[in-house]
């Protein structure tokens, strides 16, 4: 198999990329000690079975620029075809702010089509293309050179049996009338803000038990610092300080270093230098934030009146559904969807799009005491009420 190591070999295969219908992607990549994924090998595959229809492309080598692979990721006449796509695109789209178009992520697809909740690579590898994965490779550095023949077998593995995969079910998805179910799915990957991550928005990943705002505003500041910093250093935000010792630093609310150093859980290089100075900053900012100023908690689900039976019927109702459309029932609706649809609310992902469709019509009918599930042997059907008043 071809490696390409020059912008003029990988041009080279882009032209002829572009030439049919579809390319399968995937990469290999490092982030256990960056923040910022490190591309380290890109595999690309266009139909055919000769050699020259798969290749990889590393990013490494000095002579080769990724110019041609972001021109083709923007022609619209050549689906770009990922399994798992997400952490792909990130790279992609904090590289050079290109987020490939069309797309189809093959793992939606098949949730779409049946094949159960976040199906792996090798499940659809073996159940669609009748191959076995060698997974010998699968944890491996992929920055080291040179790449052995057993890491390029495996790499190029990736995007080969994407191939039988992505036709079988882009065939699948045409017969089932659901192609425009996976359209759908695709505008949140091929949304840039999902890849941004805003200092100031970082607190909001943070678990916490205490709602006080005061208390929040303390963990907002001390995790936009803790961002900012890793982000700017291109470190992972654990090397920072940890989740835990961030819990503690808000409930604490340290004013010097020496209050810093009787910390449990911080690091030992967090309690110095402009870690520590950041930590403290960040406590400042947070105690003289003014009250209209500090982030509030959500207590909007918190007044639900949630009925725990109508709640109970919905699983009911979902699961037959699921069942019926051979769809994964998480990628309908989840728990707190339902629990949200039974306390009255309607601005629901599960109540719009295609999920309406196959479930929140019903959903709905349900609520209104329009329809009522009756068990017939291992199934549940829906019956109309409303015909017989």
């Amino acid at each position: 198999m071809q490696t390409i190591t020059t912008t003029d070999a990988l041009a080279t295969f882009c032209e002829a990329a572009a030439r049919h219908d579809y390319v399968t992607v995937d990469t290999e990549f490092l982030r256990e000690r960056t923040y910022y994924s490190k591309l380290c090998l890109v595999q690309l595959a266009y139909p055919g079975e000769d050699e020259d229809s798969a290749v990889l492309v590393d990013p490494l080598s000095e002579e080769l620029s990724l110019d041609p692979l972001y021109a083709l990721f923007e022609d619209e006449g050549v689906t770009k075809v990922f399994h798992a796509a997400r952490q792909d695109l990130e790279i992609f789209h904090v590289d050079r702010g290109i987020i490939p178009k069309p797309l189809f992520d093959t793992q939606v697809a098949a949730m779409v089509c049946g094949f159960g909740e976040q199906v792996g690579y090798e499940t659809l590898v073996r159940k669609l293309a009748g191959e076995s994965l060698d997974k010998s490779s699968r944890f491996t550095d992929w920055s080291r050179r040179p790449l052995s023949d057993a890491q390029k077998i495996y790499a190029v593995g990736d995007v080969t049996h994407l191939r039988v995969i992505y036709e079988k079910l882009r065939d699948q998805l045409a017969e089932n009338g659901r192609t425009k179910w996976v359209r759908e799915e695709m505008a949140v990957l091929t949304d840039p803000a999902t890849y941004h991550t805003d200092p100031s928005d970082a607190w909001r990943r943070v678990k916490t038990r205490t709602n006080s705002p005061r208390f929040l505003g303390l963990v907002r500041e001390l995790a936009r610092f803790r961002e900012g910093y890793a982000q700017s250093r291109d470190i992972p935000r654990n090397r920072v300080y940890k989740d835990d010792a961030l819990i503690e630093l808000a409930s604490t609310k340290p004013k010097t270093h020496q209050d810093l150093g009787r910390s449990r859980l911080l690091l030992r290089e967090a309690r110095k230098g402009e870690i520590a100075d950041g930590i403290l900053a960040a406590i400042e900012a947070g105690l003289e934030t003014p009250n209209e100023d500090l982030p509030q908690p959500d207590r909007s689900r918190e007044k639900l009146q949630v009925n725990p039976a109508l709640a109970d019927l919905l699983r009911v109702l979902l699961k037959a559904k699921s069942e019926d459309e051979g769809v994964a029932q998480k990628l309908i609706a989840t728990a707190a969807d339902l629990d949200a649809i039974a306390g009255g609310l309607r601005d629901v992902p599960a109540l719009s799009g295609w999920r309406k469709q196959v479930f929140g019509e019903d959903a709905l009918r349900l609520c209104n005491g329009e329809i009522a599930l009756a068990a017939k042997g291992q199934t549940v059907r829906v019956v109309d009420v409303t015909a017989k008043q």
